[in-house]
C-alpha cells in the first residue's frame, strides 16, 4: 500500500509541475528522471511497512501504589470537602494523570487551606509525579499538613514514606519509629506501620548502638 501512495504521489508531483509549474518539455526528462531517483533512494532505504509511532505524550500509570489508599483511609481522612478531592485525584493516578492530579489537588488546598488530609494528599501526587522521588515541593505539603494537625499520623507516614521510595531510609526510620513510639496499640494503622519499618530495617539495619557510642568518643 505505502508503494502505491508514493507512485501516485511522484506521478502527481510531475503533473503539477507541467501544468502548474510551467514546465518546459525540454525538461521532462530531466524532471522524472530526479523523481524516479528520489523514489529509488526510498526504495532502497525506506520502509513504508514500518508502524507508526504515536508522538501524544503519556504519563506513566505505574508509580501509583494502591495500598497507599487504605493507609490514608485509616488515617482520618476526612468524609467531607476532602475525601471528593482525593477520590477524583485517584482516579486520575489510575490514569496514569499524575501532573494532573497533582493540579487538581493544588486547587483543592486552595479552597480549603486548613485541610490536612488534602495537604497531605497534594504531598502524595507530587511523589507519585515525581516518579517516587520527594521533592521540596512535596516536603511543603506533609509539613504544612503537620502545622495545622500536629496529632494527624498521616503527614510524617506519608513523609516517611516518601523518603523510604527515594532512598532516604535513615530519615524515613527516624520518622516511622517517631510515629510508632505515639501510635497507640488499638491504632488501625499501627501494623501496617510495624510492617513497613521492619521491611525498612531489613533492607538496611540501622547501625548498632555500640559503634553509635563510639563514634561520639
Amino acid at each position: 500500500m505505502g508503494w502505491i501512495i508514493l507512485l501516485v504521489i511522484a506521478i502527481a508531483l510531475f503533473g503539477f509541475l507541467v501544468k502548474w509549474g510551467r514546465l518546459p518539455r525540454t525538461a521532462f526528462e530531466l524532471t522524472g528522471a530526479a523523481i524516479l531517483l528520489g523514489v529509488a533512494g526510498y526504495a532502497w532505504q525506506g520502509e513504508p511497512g514500518m508502524a507508526g509511532v504515536s508522538v501524544t505524550p503519556a504519563e506513566k500509570p505505574n508509580s501509583f501504589d494502591e495500598d497507599s489508599i487504605t493507609s490514608r483511609n485509616e488515617m482520618g481522612e476526612r468524609f467531607g470537602s476532602a475525601r471528593e478531592w482525593l477520590v477524583f485525584s485517584d482516579s486520575l493516578n489510575r490514569s496514569g494523570k499524575h501532573g494532573t492530579a497533582a493540579n487538581y489537588l493544588r486547587n483543592g488546598v486552595r479552597e480549603h487551606p486548613d485541610d490536612p488530609d488534602l495537604w497531605v494528599g497534594l504531598g502524595n501526587a507530587l511523589v507519585v509525579h515525581a516518579d517516587g522521588v520527594i521533592t521540596p515541593a512535596a516536603q511543603f505539603a506533609f509539613q504544612k499538613a503537620a502545622d495545622i494537625s500536629p496529632e494527624h499520623p498521616g503527614p510524617p507516614f506519608f513523609l516517611g514514606m516518601a523518603y523510604a521510595q527515594s532512598g532516604k531510609l535513615d530519615q524515613a526510620r527516624a520518622i516511622w519509629t517517631e510515629l510508632l513510639e505515639r501510635t497507640t496499640e488499638d491504632a488501625p494503622w499501627r501494623a501496617d506501620l510495624e510492617s513497613r519499618l521492619a521491611q525498612l530495617n531489613r533492607m538496611q539495619p540501622a547501625l548498632p548502638a555500640a559503634n553509635e557510642s563510639s563514634a561520639r568518643e
